[in-house]
């Protein structure tokens, strides 16, 4: 649909709507742009407090994914009518209480009535122009470096069915209200003295880890090749799939992207359906030059990052992803 709107023509928008990346860009001097996002959804969680919290990093996450830093939110909120005020004080001071771990100034927001409760945040951050990570920078040859593990669609639907683990559930919780800052610090870090080694990047959100590679792949115009015992599930994320806790967003991933994918054999079921898992504050995909992905996986996991290198570039082949 958005391929059939106006193409934009101010000269200052670096990344628009067009290019199906994390987060906009927008010039404002040789030395900086900023960088615009906005994300909300339904409650994922029982808890309003954590349900701020997941809220907030998964708002802040775009910019994160763009190599930016964020600066100032905006809440967006719908609340019902007859909701408990200690309940939104609660989502609230989540939010707030994560936003400022971010060190990101929450300045105001905006509010309606809706039966549906929805919680999020439109964040702005700032970046070089010269140093920002795109989904369509990847480099054939560059190394690909996942830094969270997968699975919270899966246990976020065991919860909701009450089969789940009450492991499971603090897991996945921990994953989601964790902020990818520490990630994107220590990934700009090395870029900036190996003399610009991170190419590309992508958080791992709502289409899963192939959705969002597969808009690499397009992007960057390759073919991402991804090891799947590379591949870190959460606790309990294999035993959901198992009983089959499959939420809608996966099984709809799936039949969108699996024409894109070659499958090995070796690949399990329950490894394939955790590859299309929609994530909620997942971590981000980092396109990184061969030599330097090591370093960058070190110093991540000495930071308490679980990073791994899952695959790598290629030139472009007939399907944008391979699952070896």
């Amino acid at each position: 649909m958005l391929s059939k709107l106006p193409r934009q023509t101010d000269a200052n928008v670096l990344v628009g709507f067009d290019k199906a990346d994390d987060a906009g860009v927008y010039l404002l001097s040789d030395s900086l742009a900023l960088v615009l996002t906005v994300d909300f959804f339904t409650p994922i969680v029982d808890d309003p407090y954590l349900y701020g919290q997941i809220a907030a990093a998964n708002s802040l996450s775009d910019v994160y994914a763009m190599g930016g830093r964020p600066i100032t939110a905006l809440s967006v909120l719908a609340y019902p009518d007859s909701g408990d005020l200690d309940v939104l004080e609660q989502i609230l001071r989540g939010g707030l209480d994560k936003m400022r771990e971010a060190s990101c100034s929450v300045i105001g927001g905006h509010s309606i009535r809706d039966d549906e409760m929805k919680f999020g945040y439109s964040v702005t951050g700032t970046v070089h122009p010269k140093r920002i990570w795109t989904n369509a920078g990847a480099l054939p040859g560059d190394a690909l470096v996942l830094t969270k593990r997968l699975g919270t669609g899966v246990i976020s639907t065991a919860v909701k069915r009450g089969i789940a683990q009450p492991e499971w559930e603090a897991s996945a919780i921990e994953s989601m209200r964790t902020l990818n800052r520490q990630t994107c610090e220590i990934a700009e870090a090395i870029s900036t003295r190996t003399g610009g080694s991170v190419h590309g990047a992508t958080d791992i959100t709502g289409f899963g880890l192939l959705g969002h590679a597969r808009e690499m792949a397009l992007g960057s115009n390759v073919t991402i090749e991804i090891d799947h015992a590379r591949i870190e599930a959460l606790p309990g994320a294999i035993d959901a799939i198992r009983l089959e806790a499959v939420p809608g967003g996966l099984k709809n991933n799936q039949e969108f992207v699996s024409c894109a994918v070659s499958l090995a054999t070796s690949v399990s079921r329950e490894m394939e359906t955790l590859l299309y898992d929609p994530q909620t504050s997942g971590g981000l995909l980092i396109s990184i030059a061969n030599e330097h992905a090591p370093a960058l996986e070190s110093e991540l996991r000495i930071a308490g990052v679980p990073a791994n290198i899952i695959g790598q570039a290629r030139t472009k082949a007939e399907h944008s992803i391979i699952v070896r």
